[in-house]
């Protein structure tokens, strides 16, 4: 399935049914995963979550940047992004910065990502038709369910300091423009009437008074809840070892981690849906399918504003910095989540000081009022396909479905993806 094409034939989520279709297994309870149990069982499924840690939300649904940003939909297979790439790799604190050490799943990953800038335009559009959709569907849920999750809508506003980088952002606005976005041009003195806080020298910016901000750990717990009211099951704590499809359904081999480890067990479904993450790429492997995802570091710092002079001089509209791929969310009146960077270097979550420190920096630079004195460093992998665009669809085998590889936008695309699958799941019937 397409998404352009499941796109063009979606617009709101089916009604709940009265009589279950099916059981369905779901792999990964972060965003993903938890979003994807909530459409299926809105759509009569009866579903279980199988989730590695002990709680939904604990790895890359952790501390995100916080954004719901339909106005960051540009896929980065762009010349510019390989130049920028090129000029990164000797600085340790670059925004974008690859570990040369040699790893065949990384090159042939980036060669996979260099054949698809010939895609940018087109996938640039379907994604921000797909986040204008997913945006509004999550805010929904939150609604229907009342989920507190400090969301702001106050808009996100793209800041540049240069130029080159305003103009090529006029150049994005039209493809995003196309996907459905509307998405404004602002003078420096507009854009500090849209945030009094922002301090430094800029060339101009791009409002999108329709974006939003929140916290991803609080909705998906939330969302969780709120499936469990619908009569999903989790299973925490819960490592797949080995899953198996045919024409008979599906079996899900698991083991217990954590201190009541035990023998394993099997969980038979008569589908599965893939939300894992990084690890989807081997689960799909064991299902006869190629799911090409690359795990790409990224960090954040949560700035605690323990006094007034920092709880004022912090924004409250989300920012989105070019320059330093800097982004910003306000999460109530006592947090400020500050996050960037992407790194190659495989499955490693290490926190390094050298790539905390320009976020830190950051702050310190562009609202000196705000004090750093307690802040939260985080790091998550995001998963990412050469294309940027999420695989949502069927696998090779019956009953195998993949919803994942969301990159850096898995917070916005979240609940459109989530509704597509389920949809097609559905119509597969």
């Amino acid at each position: 399935m397409g998404l352009a094409g499941a796109l063009r034939r979606s617009s709101c989520p089916r009604a709940l049914r009265e009589e279950a279709m099916s059981h369905l297994a779901v792999i990964g309870a972060g965003i993903t995963g938890v979003t994807t149990a909530y459409a299926l069982a809105r759509n009569g499924h009866r579903v279980s979550v199988i989730e590695r840690e002990r709680y939904p939300a604990m790895d890359t649904s952790f501390a995100n940047g916080g954004q719901l940003s339909a106005s960051n939909a540009e896929v980065w297979n762009h010349a510019s992004t390989i130049a920028k790439g090129l000029k990164w790799m000797v600085r340790r604190d670059a925004p974008l910065l690859l570990n040369p050490m040699p790893s065949w799943h990384k090159y042939s990953w980036i060669a996979e990502f260099l054949g698809e800038i010939r895609n940018y335009r087109a996938n640039t559009v379907a994604t921000a038709r797909l986040a204008v959709l997913a945006r509004r569907l999550l805010i929904e849920t939150a609604a229907r369910e009342n989920i507190d999750f400090d969301l702001e809508q106050r808009g996100i506003l793209h800041v540049y300091r240069d130029r080159a980088g305003f103009e090529h952002a006029g150049r994005v606005n039209a493809l995003l423009a196309e996907g459905g976005l509307e998405r404004r041009a602002v003078t420096p003195e507009e854009m500090r009437a849209i945030e009094p806080a922002l301090e430094g020298a800029f060339h101009g910016g791009f409002y999108t008074p329709s974006d939003a901000t929140g916290d991803i750990h609080r909705f998906t717990r939330g969302l969780a809840h709120a499936c469990r009211r619908q009569g999903v099951a989790f299973l925490h704590e819960a490592k797949v070892e080995a899953v198996t499809a045919d024409g008979a359904g599906v079996r899900i081999r698991w083991s217990q981690a954590g201190p009541q480890a035990g023998a394993a067990e099997v969980l038979e479904a008569d589908g599965v849906v893939i939300c894992a993450g990084i690890a989807s790429r081997a689960l799909a492997a064991q299902l006869g399918d190629r799911v090409n995802i690359y795990p790409v570091k990224g960090y954040s710092i949560t700035v605690h504003l323990d006094d007034a002079e920092s709880q004022a001089g912090a924004p409250w509209v989300s920012l989105l910095d070019d320059a330093t791929k800097i982004v910003t969310s306000r999460l109530g009146r006592e947090r400020f989540r500050v996050a960037g960077t992407a790194e190659f270097a495989g499955e490693n979550r290490d926190i390094r000081a050298e790539r905390i420190a320009p976020l830190v920096r950051w702050v310190r630079t562009l609202f000196p009022g705000v004090g750093t004195g307690r802040i939260q460093p985080w790091a998550g992998l995001r998963p990412m396909t050469p294309s940027m665009m999420p695989r949502v669809g069927p696998g090779r085998r019956p009953g195998v479905w993949y919803n994942t590889g969301h990159g850096h936008l898995g917070w916005t695309l979240s609940a459109g993806t989530a509704h597509l699958i389920a949809e097609a799941i559905g119509a597969a019937r």
